[in-house]
């Protein structure tokens, strides 16, 4: 069975969590939305990058909650990775681990000790908790609960969201800095290793680091209709107006994002 999910002008067809309960292989809960969320652009992108098939299953149940979910996975976000009996996986590092067992080539995590540490520490100021996404996602919840012309059910619903990242207003203050050093820390990473003849953020071939970059870029800058047809409610939600931070997000760091997803990646990407 599967479930055909209406956003604006898209459809997709996930399978239903009760349909993919029952299958084997490869089953990848995504939520069912067609925005660029970037954990499960990321989870999707790393086992693209492996050519491993997957499912595509919704995140909500029968009745639209989250109760399947939470009973399937035993919490309540996407994206989660489900490889036959195992169980399932719902952080990058899990999903990442997956992947290089189900696929050893080509190699996300680094052989090389030194490059398997920056990498590893580098993806977890991106996708980590108080990383990069996770603060992006701090500010956006503030704007909208604090937005007194937006619907009350739009406010609502990312009153929701804020609470899965720990929103408060103090929280949230001091979010937009956060992002900003990350998003420098990122930008002099690729510089370094670009000076010395690599086109990645480290060593000299793509990894989980270059992906996790690529999705979560989406945050802040989309990339354009044509390669990212996403609904169109959340293109202005997903684009960044804050000087500052536009500042830190720099052509190079947006360069790579456009060379990873043109060599390794989907295009257009598929919701």
């Amino acid at each position: 069975m599967a479930a055909t999910i209406a956003m604006n002008d898209l459809k997709i067809d996930y399978a239903s969590i009760e349909a993919a309960r029952k299958m084997t292989g490869l089953r990848l809960i995504l939520g069912g939305y067609a925005v660029p969320g970037p954990w499960r652009e990321a989870c999707k992108g790393i086992f693209h990058v492996k050519k491993i098939p997957f499912v595509s299953v919704t995140a909500a149940g029968k009745d639209g909650t989250d109760k399947e979910l939470v009973e399937w996975t035993a919490q309540a976000s996407a994206p989660v990775a489900i490889w036959n009996d195992e169980r399932p996986r719902s952080t990058w590092i899990e999903q990442l681990y997956l992947a290089e067992r189900l696929a050893p080539e080509p190699r996300l995590i680094p052989s090389k000790e030194q490059d398997r540490i920056l990498m590893f520490g580098y993806t977890n100021e991106i996708a980590g908790e108080n990383g990069l996404g996770w603060c992006k996602r701090l500010t956006m919840a503030d704007a909208a609960v604090n937005d007194t012309s937006a619907p009350e059910a739009t406010r609502r619903t990312w009153g929701y969201i804020g609470k899965k990242y720990g929103y408060t207003p103090e929280a949230a203050a001091g979010a937009k800095a956060r992002v900003i050093e990350i998003l420098n820390l990122l930008d002099r990473r690729l510089a370094e290793n670009r000076a010395r003849g690599s086109r990645f953020f480290v060593g000299d071939h793509l990894t989980a680091l270059d992906i996790h970059w690529s999705t979560f870029a989406a945050l802040f800058k989309p990339m354009s209709e044509d390669l990212c047809p996403m609904a169109t409610a959340f293109r202005g939600v997903y684009r960044e107006s804050n000087p500052e931070v536009m500042r830190a997000l720099t052509p190079a760091l947006l360069e790579h994002r456009d060379f990873v997803y043109r060599e390794y990646l989907e295009l257009p990407i598929v919701f």
